[in-house]
């Protein structure tokens, strides 16, 4: 799934050629993603003029004066520029077409990508209104982070992926992190001091903004706005290298399962 470093590094790259754009038109292939998307949303954006593309968490907000249009990727989605000339492919289930005759086209094999409309303020709607703070803002730091972590006895690694106590940290982000970090990620949360909860925020930081430098990783069919792919996995230490040996201790690195989801780390240098 496009994690924080995928979404912002899509924000960035789409930015400089959407603000102050006109919209002519959207195209609806196949509205059935994870919710519905909104039948007159065309006749809401046409003619409608983009003030700003910002970015909340997971979800890119597109400011068009009379409300804002919410998109999510999903698990495998990818949102990029391309001329009018291109033609659509079987999962390319939007286009909002500009009046320069770009089009910013969302593709989604798996359709679990959103597409919403929202009037007012965008950070009221229920899908945006209860996100904890974003990890690169002031409002996140080792305090922050070690007040919650004390309500909590899940696993430290379950902790930062919730989406309610820091915006858009991931499996991949959150592994790296935390190798960083040097903490295991079955620890308890609750068992981390508030010394390494100022650490892990700090490699947090580091890491996610890294990721953008390096435009995002690229797993299976992401690329950025501007059609790029990213290069982070190439800086990956422990993700997806379950049996080779760490990078600082020759120890080989281990997977588990948390959840649904995959863990690697190093049963040496994590603590």
């Amino acid at each position: 799934m496009p994690e924080l470093p995928e979404v912002e590094t899509t924000r960035r790259g789409l930015e400089q050629h959407l603000v102050g754009q006109r919209i002519a038109r959207v195209t609806i292939r196949n509205g059935r993603l994870r919710k519905p998307v909104p039948p007159r949303l065309s006749a809401r954006l046409s003619g409608t003029t983009i003030r700003a593309l910002t970015r909340r968490g997971k979800y890119l907000l597109i400011d068009c004066g009379a409300g804002t249009l919410i998109l999510h990727l999903g698990m495998s989605g990818r949102l990029w520029l391309v001329d009018a000339a291109t033609p659509a492919e079987k999962h390319d289930h939007f286009d909002l077409v500009l009046a320069n005759g770009k089009i910013v086209r969302l593709r989604d094999p798996r359709r679990f990508g959103l597409v919403l409309w929202q009037t007012g303020d965008p950070l009221r709607h229920p899908l945006l209104a209860h996100i904890g703070p974003e990890p690169l803002s002031d409002e996140f730091d080792g305090a922050c982070l070690h007040r919650v972590m004390l309500k909590r006895g899940a696993a430290i690694k379950h902790v930062l992926m919730d989406g309610h106590v820091v915006a858009g940290v991931g499996n991949i982000y959150a592994n790296e992190a935390l190798f960083h970090a040097g903490i295991n990620p079955r620890l308890p949360a609750q068992r981390l001091s508030l010394a390494r909860c100022r650490l892990l925020v700090q490699k947090l930081r580091e890491t996610l903004t890294a990721a953008i430098y390096a435009g995002g990783s690229s797993l299976r069919d992401y690329v950025g706005g501007d059609g790029m792919a990213g290069n982070f996995q190439k800086a990956f230490l422990v993700y997806g290298r379950a049996g080779e040996p760490c990078s600082r201790c020759g120890t080989p690195i281990r997977e588990i399962r948390q959840g649904q989801r995959a863990t690697f780390y190093c049963p040496c240098c994590q603590r």
